[in-house]
């Protein structure tokens, strides 16, 4: 399974307009990622945001929400 391009070595990616969190080891969150990246210029707008740890756990910590 893939990830998003230049964040491969991140499963959790979150988007700050609406701040959910998705992950890519997920095909059906993987895609609906990749659809938004492309159509609202997230990576151009600088909405995009990975997490250290790398944790679903750490996203929530940050105010991000699951998809």
């Amino acid at each position: 399974m893939g990830r998003l391009n230049r964040f491969e070595e991140h499963r959790f990616v979150g988007t700050r307009d609406d701040m959910i969190v998705h992950d890519c080891d997920n095909g059906d969150a993987l895609d609906e990622l990749e659809r938004r990246v492309v159509a609202d210029e997230l990576l151009r707008r600088n909405l995009l945001q990975t997490f250290g740890p790398d944790t679903l756990a750490e996203a929530r910590n940050r105010g991000f929400r699951p998809a």
